[in-house]
């Protein structure tokens, strides 16, 4: 807006002229402004209303419309603390025994505590742990060997552990370490054992060297290994260690020609900047910084009056320097990448490009690896037979499978919990104790499923006449900035609080809603041929007197111990659904789909009125918003206008009074005044 400066001369004040000049203006402007802020409003009020009856439409009554839904049962045990029961849809009513053998557990091993100031940073090696030291994990059939590195650190090795399959933590504040199988479950069991002799005594000082069964049994297993067994394991090895160096090289050679393309383009951009070889300038690197360092220092000697020309030419130097240091970065990444190549492709054979093998140091390596694990093992073995065998003070607990006995028959698995005949039972405690299981229709299921239904219908119709029959706010419209600038913001609160509770006071689409919901409940269904209403099941509204205001058309069970207006009448529901269940069902899985069926129709989209999912015409109003918004700037543009004419007619005016007093003063200084 152009800054107007009026009145110098005629000293009116101006602005407030012209306010008053464009005041009808302006008040069309606010007119449209507040039917566009009253529409806002209405489309605020509509989508949460919106929501709460898509909710109904959708969630509720989309699970109560079949009989199917109601099929709701459960199963009583006689000792809760034996087991826990969930009880399918499809479960047989039927009188069981139950009978909880042996819980599943998980394997779970406690390190003996490890001597010295040990943390999660601590280096392997101050353990005395030698580099090579190789450990073998199994678990979930998976055979995992983990290999002592240079700098490896403990917190470095729980990783490893957790790769290989399993949970693993150091315990800092007792020094030990304790590793858990992800499952439950003897399928899930694991064993650490030593691939080589160092693995063995790297496992005694980590605290976690254990000679349980499974240990032992893995041991055995590579004493017994046959020729063929060996070679045919040393094949397997040497096949997954040659596809996962084959997937090394094939990224390392993308990482090259990217790093290498990065140093040919710094070649190529010093060369064209400074017309020198790169590498030239990485040789001569000191020489420049020499120059760099001078130049500083004869700029800081000059302080204030050092030339731009000396400024320049250091800014220049600094960048070429950037330029220098950033190429040697470039080669050094290089160079590590192909570093690590050449350490990769050793282990291949690359005679043929197109049937890449393992190279003769691969299988050398992985045949040495083997023969010094069954070596090892030999050694436990021929230890363990003689009665020599010792290891950490570790405690390891093994993994077993769950047992119930349902019926007389047997079940076992990994979980406690089973899946049987539509019964999921989980086992709590093992027990010599037989349990019995009563599976039967689930009446309070039923009851509470209908009862949910009528809380939400009756706070949603009474919600609805609220907000159709609110108290007129006609004398109210929405409060400009003007007028906010002399109100409270508690007053403004109240104000437009009282304009929004009325915002759908009357709305067509709300009786539309409201009354056709109110239909098809007071309609009733046929059932067996007989026609049935609410009233037949004790349910009920509580008359016009009775019922307080906007609560008229709620419906009431009769006997709802949470329904103080009807505790103390009989519960004909819960009767009916205790003695008569399919006629209950019948009729409100015919009700609820009725039901379901007019919110259907009333939600059905409307081209350019109503989009699908809407129980208001949300697309008119969208579009009607959009006509206010043009018809403000329409508005604006008006008084826009009209205060530039204005403002122009009262500049000319002031350029003519000031025209005519400079001639008065000249008339003035001829005659001598």
């Amino acid at each position: 807006m152009p800054i107007r400066i009026t009145g110098m001369n005629s000293g009116l004040d101006t602005e407030s002229i012209i306010t008053e000049l464009v005041k009808a203006q302006k008040t069309k402007s606010e007119k449209v402004k507040k039917q566009q802020t009253k529409l806002e409003w209405k489309q605020d009020a509509w989508k949460e209303l919106n929501s709460k009856i898509y909710k109904l439409f959708n969630s509720t009554l989309s699970n109560m419309r079949f009989a199917t839904d109601y099929s709701k049962k459960t199963t009583d045990i006689s000792n809760s603390s034996i087991a826990s029961i969930v009880t399918g849809d499809d479960a047989m009513n039927a009188t069981q025994t139950l009978q909880v053998n042996r819980l599943a557990t998980t394997a779970y091993m406690t390190g003996a505590e490890i001597s010295g100031d040990v943390t999660k940073s601590s280096k392997l090696s101050d353990l005395g742990i030698a580099e090579g030291s190789t450990i073998t994990l199994t678990t979930d059939g998976k055979s995992t060997d983990i290999t002592v590195t240079s700098g490896m650190t403990v917190y470095d090795f729980v990783n490893k552990l957790k790769l290989a399959g399993v949970e693993a933590n150091f315990d800092e504040k007792n020094k030990r370490l304790h590793i858990a199988a992800k499952s439950s479950g003897k399928d899930s069991d694991f064993t650490i054992t030593a691939a080589n002799a160092d693995g063995t005594d790297a496992l005694n000082k980590l605290g976690i060297l254990a000679y349980d069964n499974n240990a032992i049994a893995e041991y055995q297993s590579y004493v017994d290994m046959t020729a063929d067994e060996k070679q045919a394991a040393i094949d397997a090895d040497v096949a997954t260690r040659l596809a996962s160096y084959i997937s090394k090289r094939t990224s390392l050679l993308e990482t090259q020609q990217t790093q290498q393309d990065a140093v040919d383009a710094s070649k190529t951009a010093f060369t064209d900047k400074y017309s020198e070889d790169i590498d030239t300038a990485v040789a001569n690197k000191a020489d420049l910084q020499t120059q760099i360092d001078d130049l500083k220092a004869a700029i800081e000697a000059a302080g204030d009056e050092a030339s731009e020309d000396d400024k320049n030419q250091l800014a220049s130097l600094q960048e070429k320097m950037t330029a220098v240091e950033q190429y040697e970065k470039e080669k050094a990444a290089l160079d590590a990448t192909n570093q690590s190549l050449a350490e990769v492709e050793q282990y291949l054979d690359l005679s043929d490009p197109s049937n890449i093998t393992a190279s003769t140091m691969l299988t050398d390596e992985v045949t040495a690896e083997w023969d010094e694990k069954i070596a090892t093992a030999q050694g436990i073995i021929a230890d363990y037979n003689s009665g020599t065998l010792t290891g950490s003070e570790v405690h390891k607990t093994a993994a077993q499978d769950a047992k119930i006995t349902l019926n007389g028959v047997v079940y076992e698995g990994s979980s406690n919990t089973f899946e049987v005949n539509g019964l999921t039972i989980t086992a709590l405690q093992e027990s010599e104790e037989e349990v019995t299981l009563t599976t039967r229709q689930d009446t309070d299921g039923i009851y509470d499923m209908i009862k949910n239904f009528f809380k939400e219908y009756n706070s949603l119709i009474n919600e609805m006449d609220s907000l159709y029959n609110a108290e007129s706010a006609s004398d109210y419209e929405p409060l400009t900035d003007d007028e906010k600038e002399e109100m409270s913001d508690s007053e403004i609160e109240k104000w437009e609080t009282k304009i929004k509770d009325s915002i759908l006071r009357r709305d067509s689409n709300l009786s539309t809603i409201s009354s056709a919901m109110k239909t098809i409940m007071l309609q009733g269904v046929t059932v067996n041929g007989k026609q049935m209403y609410l009233a037949d099941f004790g349910i009920e509204t509580l008359g016009y007197f009775s019922a307080e205001e906007n609560e008229r058309n709620a419906y009431h069970i009769n006997g709802d111990e949470d329904d103080s207006a009807v505790s103390s009448s009989e519960n004909t529901l819960k009767a009916m659904i205790a003695s008569d269940p399919d006629t209950v069902v019948s009729f409100f899985s015919q009700l609820t789909q009725n039901l379901y069926t007019e919110l259907n129709n009333q939600s059905k989209s409307v081209e350019g009125i109503r989009s699908f999912g809407s129980f208001y015409d949300d697309k008119k109003m969208k579009e009607d918003y959009e006509d206010y918004t043009e018809k403000i700037q329409d508005q604006e543009d008006k008084l826009t206008a009209l205060e530039d004419r204005w403002y122009s007619k009262f500049s000319a005016m002031e350029t003519a009074l000031a025209k005519m007093q400079s001639n008065q003063s000249a008339v003035s200084s001829l005659l001598g005044g």
